[in-house]
C-alpha cells in the first residue's frame, strides 16, 4: 500500500515537472472581423483613442502606429476608414479613387497594387479584419460562389 501511494506521490511530481519543461505555447490570435462599410468608417482617424483602419484589396489593416499619416488632418487621412484599393494602385488621394473598384487599371498600376499590398502594408501593419463586400452579396448573403483564388487581383497566402 505505501509502495502504491509513493508510486502515485512520483507521478504526480513528475507530471507537474513535465507541465514546467514543456514550452509555453503561443496565445492563440485574435479572431478576423468582417467590416461592413459604416463600421469601417468609424475608424477614420476621427475620434482620438480610436484605432485608425485602412482596407486594401478587402484586407483591413490597423494603421494606427501611423497616425502621422492617417491621423485627422495629416496627409493620407483620405485612405482610411474605407477600402482604398484604386487610390493605393494609382498613388491617388482623388475623391474618385477612394474604392476598392480595380476595373481598368493599367498592369503597372496593378503591378504597384500587389507590390505596396505586400511590401508596406502586410509587411508593416497587422490585420484586423475583411471587408464584407469581400465575401458577401450586395444583400448581405453569404457569397457561396466566393473562390478567394479566383478573385482578380488577390495573392492568397496567409490572410484567409
Amino acid at each position: 500500500m505505501a509502495t502504491a501511494r509513493l508510486c502515485a506521490v512520483l507521478l504526480l511530481v513528475c507530471a507537474n515537472l513535465a507541465d514546467e519543461v514543456k514550452p509555453k505555447r503561443e496565445p492563440a490570435t485574435k479572431p478576423s472581423r468582417l467590416f461592413v462599410e459604416e463600421e469601417l468608417r468609424r475608424h477614420d482617424g476621427g475620434e482620438d483613442g480610436q484605432p485608425i483602419y485602412m482596407a486594401i484589396k478587402g484586407v483591413v489593416f490597423d494603421v494606427t502606429k501611423g497616425k502621422e499619416f492617417y491621423g485627422k488632418g495629416m496627409p493620407y487621412n483620405a485612405l482610411v476608414g474605407k477600402d482604398s484599393t484604386r487610390a493605393v494602385a494609382k498613388m491617388s488621394l482623388d475623391p474618385a479613387d477612394l474604392t476598392s473598384d480595380t476595373t481598368g487599371l493599367t498592369e503597372d498600376e496593378l503591378k504597384s497594387l500587389d507590390s505596396i499590398f505586400e511590401g508596406t502594408y502586410k509587411a508593416k501593419y497587422p490585420i484586423v479584419g475583411y471587408t464584407a463586400s469581400r465575401l458577401l452579396n450586395k444583400d448581405g448573403s453569404p457569397n457561396e460562389n466566393f473562390e478567394p483564388e479566383d478573385q482578380p487581383h488577390f495573392q492568397i497566402k496567409d490572410e484567409f
